[in-house]
C-alpha cells in the first residue's frame, strides 16, 4: 500500500521537517507514505485574480505532467466534503481499494489548487472549513493519515 502526497512548496523550517518525518516513521507499518515536493511559483504582492489563477495553473501544471492518467488523485480542497475521524479512516480505506493501493493527495500552494488540477482529481476532501498554511496542512494531513489507519487496524491511538 503506498501513498503519496504531492506538494506545491518547500517545508524550509525544521519543525515542519520534523513533524513530516515523524509521521511518515508512525505511518510505516501501514504504509510507503512519501512526499514529493514542487517548486511554488512567487506571487507579486497585489496581483490580480488573473494573475494569481495563472500562478496557480504554472504550479498546477507541474504535478499534472508527473501523474499518469490512471492514478488515483484525491484533492484537498478547501470547498469540499469534511470528514469526522472515523468515517475519513472509512472513507481512506475505500479510496485505497478504488486506488488500486496507491494513493495520491495533492496539497496546492498558498493560493490554492488550479481549476485543472480540481478537475484531474478523482475525488476531493477538506481536512477543515478553517484555514491552513500548507505547511501545517501536509502535518495535519499526515496526522490523519495516521489517526486513520490506526482506526482501520482497531489500535489505539484515537480518542
Amino acid at each position: 500500500m503506498k501513498v503519496t502526497i504531492l506538494a506545491i512548496g518547500h517545508l524550509k523550517e525544521a519543525y515542519w521537517k520534523a513533524a513530516c518525518a515523524e509521521y511518515i516513521k508512525r505511518l510505516s507499518p501501514f504504509a510507503e507514505v512519501s512526499v514529493v515536493e514542487y517548486d511554488d511559483v512567487a506571487c507579486p504582492e497585489g496581483a490580480s485574480e488573473t494573475e494569481m489563477a495563472v500562478i496557480k495553473e504554472k504550479e498546477g501544471s507541474r504535478v499534472l505532467k508527473a501523474l499518469k492518467p490512471n492514478e488515483y488523485l484525491c484533492a484537498l480542497d478547501l470547498n469540499q466534503k469534511e470528514y469526522d475521524s472515523l468515517s475519513f479512516s472509512s472513507h481512506l480505506i475505500g479510496m485505497l481499494e478504488r486506488a488500486g493501493s496507491h494513493l495520491y493527495f495533492v496539497i496546492g500552494g498558498s493560493l490554492g489548487l488550479s481549476d485543472s488540477l480540481k478537475k484531474r482529481a478523482n475525488e476531493s476532501i477538506t481536512l477543515s472549513k478553517l484555514t491552513f498554511p500548507h505547511q501545517m496542512t501536509r502535518v495535519i494531513l499526515l496526522e490523519q493519515l495516521y489517526r486513520a489507519f490506526k482506526i482501520a487496524h482497531h489500535e489505539p491511538y484515537h480518542k
